[in-house]
C-alpha cells in the first residue's frame, strides 16, 4: 500500500492546467475586478430591462457577461482550494469568490420578475422587432412557467444576498470532512501503519483480510461518532434552509422546490423509489453471492465492498485506465473519441491524492474553459470507472459549450448523470467483448454489478433517507443525530436485508456529502436507468442511435430534460427504463454465477 506523495512530487502532466484560466493569481485578481465592473453594468440595467425590445436584448447580453465573468472567477478559486483545502489564502480566494458570486445572483435578481411581468404577446412582439431575442425563447419559457415561485424584485434580491449565508451547513460539513478530521492510521496485514482517508476508504475496505478490513471500518466510523453534534447540526441547519426557502418562493415542500427547478414531476422520483424497493429481492441475492464469495457465516458491514472476484483489484494505472476508457467510447462516433482523447493529453485532469486535496471526483469549468476533473486515482479498477465517469460530464460540456450559446451551455444534473453512466457502460461491454485476461473479465463483471449496487440501489436509498428526513422536520421532529441514526439504520436493514446491522453503519449517513445538494442523488439512479437504455440502443443500431445521442449532448439545456430524454428514447416519466436497469442488473448476477 502506497503512501500519499505531496503535490510537489507528482508530475505536472498529472495535473489539471488552472493556467487555461488564469496564469497567476495577480491576473485571477484583476478578473475579480472586472467582474466587480460587470455587476456595476448590470445593476444599470434594472429599471429598463424591458422598457423595449433593444433594452431586453442589452439587458441579456450584460447579465450574461457579469455572470461569466463571475463563474470563471469562482471556478478559479474553487479548484485551487480544492488542490489543498488546509491552505488558508486558498480558503480565503474560494470565500470570496463565493461572496462575489453571492453579489452576482443579487445584482441579476432583478430580470427574472422583470421578464415575468411580460405577457406571451409583448414576447412575441419584442422578438419581432429584436429577431435576436428569438434564441431567448425557451430561456423565456422556463421564467416564466415559474412566475407563481418568484417573488418580488426586493425580496429575490434579499435571497440572493443570503446565498453566502444559506450556503453555510455544506461549507462548514466540507471543511470539517476534508480539512479537520484526521482519521487514524490501523495496522496492516504485514504489520505496516495505514492512515485511512475519506478517499481510501472504500479501497482498504476490499482489503482480502477480513480483520482488517474491521479494523479500518470500526476506526474510520468511530472517528465520524466523535463529530456527530457537528455534523448532525449542519445538516439539520441544511434542511431548515430547503424549508424556509421553499416556502419563501410558496412551494408545498423542499422537494417540490428542488424537483421545479430542473421540471421535473415528484412522480418521477416516487416511481424510482417504488420501482426499486420491488426489486430488493435482486440486491438481497447479491448480497448473498458476497458471503458465499467470502465464505463467512454472516455478510457483515465491513465486507459490503468485497468484490465477487479475487479480493484484490487488478492493478489499472493511470495510464492504461486511459487507454481503456478512449477504446469504450469508439460507439460514440470519431469525432467524440478524439475529443476524449486530446482532452486527457491537454492536462483535463488532476490525477491523484495528496494531502489536503478534496476526497471524491467531480467535473468542472466554465463556458470559456477547458473542462476540469479532479480525481483521487488509486491504480484500480473502480478508479478507471471513475474516469470513465467524469469524461463523461466533461464531453457533455464541451459539446453543449461549442453548439449552444451560453444561455444553453449547462445542462441540468438530471441529464448529466445520463451522460457519465452511458461512458460506464460502453466502458463495461468493451472490456468484457475485447479483454482475454479472465481475472480483469471477472472484475469488470464485478464492477458492473457494484455499480448498479451503488448507482441504482443506494443512490435511491440515500433518496429515501433526504425525503424521509425532510419531512420528519417538516412535521416538527427535530433531526438530532439519533433520530437521523434510527432513520438511516431501518433503511439499511431493508435493503440489506441478508446483511448484519451494527451501530456503526447508522452514521454511514454522516459520511455522504452530496446530502447538502439536497434532492440530488436520486438523479444518479435515473441516470443509470436512461444511460443503460442508451447505450444498449447505440450498441443494437450504430451510428444512427450515436448520432442522436450527440445531438442529445450538444443540446444543452435548450429543452426540458424530460423532453429531451424522449429524443432518445427514454421515458422516465415511466417504469419502464428502471425495470430494464434492474433487468440488466439481474442478468449479470446470473452471469457471474456461471463464471463462478
Amino acid at each position: 500500500m502506497s503512501s500519499v506523495r505531496e503535490r510537489s512530487e507528482i508530475d505536472e502532466r498529472y495535473k489539471w492546467d488552472l493556467e487555461g484560466l488564469y496564469a497567476s493569481t495577480e491576473d485571477w485578481e484583476a478578473a475579480v475586478e472586472e467582474a466587480q465592473s460587470r455587476l456595476e453594468d448590470l445593476r444599470a440595467c434594472e429599471g429598463r430591462a424591458v422598457a423595449d425590445a433593444a433594452s431586453l436584448l442589452e439587458t441579456l447580453e450584460t447579465y450574461e457577461a457579469a455572470m461569466r465573468a463571475v463563474e470563471d472567477v469562482t471556478a478559479y478559486a474553487r479548484m485551487r482550494r480544492d488542490e489543498d483545502t488546509r491552505d488558508g489564502d486558498r480558503q480565503a480566494m474560494a470565500s470570496r469568490a463565493q461572496s462575489l458570486r453571492a453579489e452576482a445572483q443579487s445584482a441579476g435578481s432583478f430580470l427574472e420578475p422583470a421578464i415575468q411581468g411580460l405577457d406571451e404577446s409583448r414576447i412575441e412582439a419584442f422578438s419581432e422587432t429584436e429577431p435576436a431575442l428569438e434564441a431567448y425563447e425557451q430561456y423565456f419559457d422556463d421564467i416564466r412557467r415559474r412566475t407563481a415561485h418568484t417573488r418580488s424584485p426586493e425580496i429575490e434580491g434579499l435571497l440572493a444576498e443570503l446565498s453566502d449565508v444559506t450556503s453555510a451547513p455544506g461549507d462548514i460539513y466540507r471543511l470539517l470532512s476534508n480539512a479537520d478530521m484526521a482519521f487514524p492510521a490501523v495496522e496492516d496485514p504485514d504489520g505496516e501503519a495505514v492512515e485511512i482517508t475519506l478517499s481510501n476508504f472504500v479501497s482498504l475496505q476490499k482489503d482480502p483480510d477480513r480483520a482488517f478490513r474491521r479494523r479500518v471500518y470500526e476506526a474510520f466510523y468511530d472517528e465520524w461518532e466523535t463529530v456527530r453534534n457537528a455534523v448532525a447540526a449542519a445538516y439539520r441547519k441544511n434542511v431548515t434552509k430547503d424549508e424556509k426557502l421553499a416556502a419563501a418562493r410558496n412551494y408545498e415542500s423542499a422537494r417540490a422546490a428542488a424537483l421545479d427547478r430542473p421540471n421535473v414531476p415528484p412522480e418521477v422520483y416516487d416511481t424510482l423509489v417504488e420501482t426499486v424497493r420491488s426489486n430488493l429481492d435482486r440486491l438481497h441475492r447479491h448480497a448473498e453471492l458476497k458471503r458465499e464469495s467470502i465464505g463467512a457465516d454472516e455478510l457483515r458491514m465491513w465486507d459490503l465492498y468485497m468484490p465477487l472476484a479475487e479480493t484484490e483489484s487488478p492493478e489499472i494505472g493511470y495510464e492504461q485506465a486511459r487507454e481503456h476508457v478512449t477504446a469504450a467510447v469508439e460507439p460514440l462516433g470519431e469525432r467524440y473519441q478524439e475529443r476524449l482523447a486530446a482532452g486527457l493529453e491537454d492536462r483535463w485532469v488532476d490525477v491523484y491524492e495528496t494531502p489536503g486535496k478534496r476526497s471524491g471526483a467531480y467535473s468542472g469549468g466554465t463556458y470559456d474553459s477547458q473542462p476540469y476533473i479532479l480525481m483521487n486515482y488509486q491504480d484500480d479498477v473502480d478508479s478507471m470507472y471513475t474516469l470513465a465517469h467524469e469524461l463523461g460530464h466533461s464531453l457533455h460540456s464541451e459539446l453543449a459549450s461549442g453548439a449552444q450559446p451560453y444561455v444553453y451551455a449547462d445542462y441540468e444534473i438530471f441529464l448529466a448523470e445520463v451522460a457519465s453512466t452511458v461512458n460506464e457502460t460502453l466502458l463495461t461491454r468493451h472490456l468484457l467483448e475485447t479483454s482475454e485476461d479472465e481475472r480483469l473479465r471477472r472484475h469488470v463483471l464485478n464492477q458492473a454489478l457494484e455499480r448498479f449496487r451503488s448507482t441504482l440501489y443506494r443512490q435511491t436509498m440515500f433518496a429515501e433517507f433526504e425525503h424521509r428526513a425532510h419531512e420528519m422536520s417538516a412535521e416538527g421532529k427535530p433531526l438530532t443525530g439519533d433520530r437521523l441514526d434510527e432513520l438511516y439504520r431501518g433503511l439499511k436493514s431493508e435493503y440489506y436485508e441478508p446483511a448484519v446491522i451494527d451501530d456503526r453503519i447508522a452514521r454511514e449517513w454522516m459520511r455522504i456529502p452530496h446530502f447538502y445538494r439536497s434532492f440530488y442523488v436520486y438523479q444518479y439512479a435515473t441516470g443509470i436507468s436512461a444511460a443503460v437504455a442508451i447505450a444498449e440502443r447505440i450498441r443494437e443500431e450504430g451510428a444512427p442511435a450515436a448520432k442522436r445521442y450527440r445531438e442529445f449532448l450538444e443540446s444543452g439545456s435548450r429543452g426540458y430534460p424530460l423532453e429531451l430524454l424522449e429524443t432518445v428514447g427514454v421515458d422516465m416519466t415511466e417504469a419502464a427504463p428502471i425495470e430494464r436497469a434492474l433487468s440488466v442488473y439481474g442478468e449479470y448476477l446470473e452471469e457471474y454465477e456461471r463464471l463462478a
